[in-house]
């Protein structure tokens, strides 16, 4: 079977979306599933990779940063995976297009499968729904929303990662909506361990954009100056010199690192040395940072928002705050913090509750899904 896929994140650039669709490719690509990535160019990447059963190929679309795409950069990436994708189409004769993200990449993939009646299916990730993450995109869809109907409609299958997307999504798209969890791979961190840092290290990872939050952590923080501990937050965005005014305004130059965006290999180094993770997001589909903090051995404290109860056994393995309530996370900290022992315990029940999300799960899901499309079962 040949899937043809469109995304305009890929790791290394952006968040945890393009990492889900690596993951999926990676972990599906085989003897009998080939696929050919078309994803954004940035900076000095290969325009072109291949590996076993699987080809990435970046497309030239005026992206500038690593964890941003603008409105300008993500028509341009439409328009020209659009053309890309009926050549690839012509020659390749893909059995099925997937786009990741109903926008760009669900444009380009309804354009192209109009044209050559190749069915195409949409993985959706929450910040493509309106409303999704209203911060970032509410300027945006007062002009496209009316344009992407069309691509909810005519899509063989539609993909949300959390329940609570696929009910946003039905208030403004009356169709059907299946919901696969994003999955991670657990043999990645085999040696997870139980031993708390010294001092405990806090992570918060993502976008310095106003739906993650990042403001709020040095806040949170600075209620916390008479215990012991060191946080890093990893990424970039348009919040971070606020971020760096809050750090120094509170005196927490010492005790906070900012390396900025770091590649995913990165990434999982840090996950290793991470007691805790902070997340005070406003919104959230399925954070990818969450499941692997699960994985890699954190105790997740977190914003009450999208699918993060499902990652969250209160009492067991995290604590659930209510969006914005300052306090209340350095609580949960605090308690954490305090006790070595419930710390401990903590960080062990995430590995457990990983298991729940075994990235085997979701691969056999969405194979399941090609295979009807190919049957034609939509």
């Amino acid at each position: 079977m040949k899937i043809l896929v469109i995304s305009h994140e890929y790791p290394p650039i952006g968040g945890g979306g393009g990492k889900v669709v690596q993951d999926l490719c990676e972990g599906i690509a085989s003897d009998n599933y080939n696929f050919h990535v078309l994803t954004a160019y940035w900076d000095n990447l290969p325009v072109r990779e291949e590996s076993d059963n699987l080809i990435i190929e970046r497309i030239r679309s005026h992206r500038t940063q690593a964890y941003r795409a603008d409105l300008l950069t993500m028509a341009c990436f439409v328009w020209k995976s659009f053309w890309r994708a009926l050549r690839i189409i012509k020659i390749w004769r893909p059995d099925i297009i997937h786009a990741h993200f109903a926008v760009p990449g669900g444009a380009s993939a309804a354009a192209a499968s109009l044209l050559t009646h190749t069915p195409y299916m949409i993985t959706v990730h929450g910040g493509d729904i309106p409303g999704g993450a209203p911060e970032k995109t509410k300027k945006w869809f007062r002009f496209i929303f009316p344009f992407t109907r069309f691509i909810w409609k005519k899509a063989a299958r539609i993909i949300t990662v959390s329940q609570q997307s696929r009910q946003l999504a039905l208030t403004h798209y009356p169709v059907e909506i299946e919901v696969i969890p994003n999955g991670i791979d657990t043999t990645r961190y085999l040696h997870a361990s139980l031993e708390i840092h010294d001092p405990p290290y806090i992570m918060y990872l993502g976008r310095f954009s106003p739906e993650k939050n990042a403001q709020l952590v040095p806040k949170i923080l600075s209620h916390l100056n008479d215990l012991r501990w060191k946080c890093v937050m990893m990424g970039d965005g348009p919040q971070m010199s606020r971020v760096q005014s809050l750090i120094a305004e509170n005196q927490l130059g010492d005790r906070i690192e900012l390396p900025g965006w770091i590649s995913s290999q990165k990434v999982n180094e840090a996950l290793m040395k991470c007691d805790i993770l902070l997340m005070p997001s406003l919104r959230e589909g399925m954070p990818m940072i969450g499941l692997q903090s699960l994985a890699s051995g954190s105790a997740l404290v977190m914003s009450d928002v999208g699918a993060c109860p499902d990652m969250v056994d209160l009492g067991k393995n995290g604590f659930l705050i209510e969006v914005g309530d300052e306090k209340g996370y350095a609580y949960a900290l605090r308690i954490l913090l305090s006790d070595p022992k419930k710390l401990r315990q903590y960080k062990g029940n995430s590995i457990q509750k990983a298991k729940d999300f075994d990235i085997k799960k979701v691969i056999t899901a969405y194979k399941g899904i090609y295979h009807d499309i190919l049957k034609g079962n939509t």
